[in-house]
């Protein structure tokens, strides 16, 4: 029996949703579910005549598509910093203990990270969070040229608080993420997560398991379907959010950014 009526619904309702997403998720990988694709198209005006392919094999075919090569163009400029990914930007200044809200959960950046040494390293930087509708591009690149680090992968999680002693137990979860640590050329040490579903992560990148030189605009990789979140870490001082985008933000107003857009400039490395 889980703790309770009232908490083992609440602790259930997550594993449901997940069995549920991992059922659609091999359905939209089918054959079957070709037919979905003419009017996600319609019902979110997107243009495919950006895209590489002209026919798809799936849903997910069609979700995950390649885009021509001029179709997001970048700055190579050294002091732009660009956007990963298509996405709604909103940027937060990293204070020790400071919390953040990612995909409807609350974290400081030690349990995001889950390595206080590394959330040390950011305290004073920048959190730039980019989100991703359903109708976004779901590639994301390197936002500059360095040396990229293999990559951590942390599994969504189910918490709950205290379940002995209260008969309505309080239940968080944490997402399933995979980040990577690029020595860039001219924002110091950033650090690019990738968010997925909670138990379901749905991130796809290119060769994670080992560290490597990478390029600006080289593809990192991509989200399959669900909602999906890209987080870039900047250390102090070494890069400066556009003024617009900070007052936005301090409004509680994301931006709409495109793959490649400047979205700061290189500031002194703290």
């Amino acid at each position: 029996m889980m703790y309770s009526h009232t908490a083992g619904r609440a602790a259930m309702k997550p594993l449901v949703q997940s069995f549920v997403s991992r059922v659609a998720g091999c359905f939209l990988e089918s054959r079957l579910s070709v037919p979905l694709v003419a009017p996600f198209v319609k019902k979110n005006h997107i243009s495919l005549k950006e895209c590489t392919a002209k026919q798809f094999i799936s849903f997910n075919d069609f979700f995950v598509r390649k885009l021509k090569m001029d179709a997001r163009p970048f700055s190579n400029a050294p002091q732009d910093f660009i956007s990963p990914c298509d996405a709604r930007l909103t940027v937060y200044p990293i204070h020790e203990n400071g919390k953040f809200e990612i995909k409807n959960t609350e974290y400081t950046l030690e349990q995001l990270l889950r390595d206080r040494k590394l959330a040390k390293r950011y305290e004073g930087g920048t959190l730039f969070l980019f989100r991703l509708s359903v109708d976004d591009y779901h590639r994301y690149l390197f936002v500059d040229d360095g040396v990229c680090s293999t990559e951590r992968r942390i599994e969504g999680v189910l918490h709950t608080v205290n379940p002995a002693a209260n008969d309505f137990c309080p239940i968080y979860k944490e997402n399933t993420r995979t980040y990577t640590l690029l020595q860039s050329a001219n924002f110091g040490t950033l650090l690019q997560m990738e968010v997925g579903a909670m138990m379901v992560g749905k991130i796809v990148n290119e060769n994670a398991g080992a560290a490597r030189r990478v390029q600006r605009g080289e593809e990192k990789g991509y989200f399959a379907f669900g909602g999906s979140t890209v987080i870039v870490l900047t250390q102090k001082g070494s890069a400066v959010p556009e003024k617009r985008i900070w007052n936005y933000s301090r409004l509680g107003i994301e931006t709409r950014v495109r793959q490649g857009e400047t979205v700061g400039t290189a500031g002194r490395t703290g």
